[in-house]
């Protein structure tokens, strides 16, 4: 097995970072252990990967994992595509190529460890749709750098680029307000995925700020699949649900299920319920009604992982940055507009 630089570090009884700064011959370390890490590389022959520039080809590894696959799978995959393409987009900018590699149910150690094995990659780009605080977290001893997309944690030294959920579920919210709808409510998951809590959260946030109760009688949990959303809320529809005038979907796929329940059930839409989802999959423009939602910047996201990773590469003792980009409301017809505009809050 090849010497890492977490091999140095610890024969040096050094971090990580100070390792990285004296190989890259970036400042921040005394002369006298400057000294020491270089002489233990070389007693490890330790030879170092070459930092990605435009006239050094490295490898970077975009890691699709489904952890049980309610939200990674084939109704996203349009979605993960996207991101995809935008990493793609910059890595040729950059004179370097992607290797793409999927995993299913692997344990999290297992994707970890054989990362950290990788002695020819530069770094890599995680995608942490489904992936844990636990999960994560087996990715703190690699020396490899890493950027996580489609998911944000605070107190982890990683990079992450993600949508910016709080403002984007505030332009929902104040879409529905600003056409007259009060009685607002909210169909989420309870399949654990951080993007899905984020929205959550933010959904009550928003409706405070509009002098609006988070109102819980209009809360449903439903699958995160179409068919289970589909099955879910047309069980709560039976067993006599009362329905607000407005409902944010927290995914386009929750909001396609549900779309079929209530079309089932007698329900119109949106003379009766107004619907908005939320990652403007190419299917919204289809149904009927075509339904109104936040457009995710996926391919800006995808861009922005890969410049970070590769500023990450360059310049390793970087203090981890936390990257949010903005969504935008793509408005059909799944709203109904019930009395005059009120103007926007903001």
């Amino acid at each position: 097995m090849s010497t890492t630089i977490k091999d140095i570090a610890e024969r040096a009884d050094v971090s990580i970072s100070a390792v990285s700064l004296v190989l890259n011959n970036k400042p921040g370390v005394g002369q006298h252990t400057r000294e020491r890490i270089l002489k233990i590389a070389d007693e490890l022959k330790y030879h170092q990967r070459g930092r990605i520039t435009a006239v050094n080809r490295g490898t970077i590894r975009f890691l699709k994992i489904a952890r049980h696959g309610r939200t990674v799978n084939r109704d996203h995959t349009v979605f993960i595509a996207d991101y995809i393409d935008g990493i793609v987009q910059r890595a040729k900018e950059l004179n370097c190529k992607i290797e793409v590699t999927s995993f299913h149910t692997t344990p999290i150690e297992e994707i970890a460890g054989d990362l950290g094995r990788q002695s020819d990659l530069e770094g890599a780009i995680v995608l942490g749709t489904e992936l844990s605080r636990d999960d994560i977290a087996a990715f703190l001893d690699l020396p490899l750098p890493l950027v996580f997309i489609d998911t944000f944690l605070d107190y982890f030294p990683f990079d992450f680029v993600d949508m910016n959920n709080e403002d984007s579920v505030f332009k929902v919210i104040e879409h529905f307000y600003h056409h007259g709808h009060r009685e607002i409510g909210i169909v989420q998951s309870s399949v654990n995925t951080r993007n899905f809590w984020l929205r959550s959260r933010a959904f009550g946030n928003a409706m405070r700020f509009l002098d609006r109760s988070s109102q819980n009688r209009f809360s449903f949990d439903v699958d995160s699949t179409f068919d289970g959303a589909y099955r879910d809320m047309a069980a709560h529809l039976k067993n006599g649900a009362e329905l607000p005038t407005a409902l944010f979907c927290i995914n386009d796929i929750i909001a396609f299920g549900v779309l079929k329940a209530l079309r089932e059930a007698g329900v119109g839409v949106p003379d009766e319920v107004s619907i908005i989802g939320f990652d403007d999959l190419p299917t919204a423009a289809l149904v009927d009604p075509p339904l109104t939602s936040i457009a995710v910047s996926k391919r800006e996201i995808g861009k922005a992982a890969m410049s970070r990773l590769a500023r990450r590469i360059s310049e390793p003792g970087m203090p981890p940055v936390k990257t949010v980009v903005g969504g935008t409301l793509m408005v059909r017809s799944s709203v109904k507009i019930l009395g005059p505009p009120i103007p926007h809050r903001r």
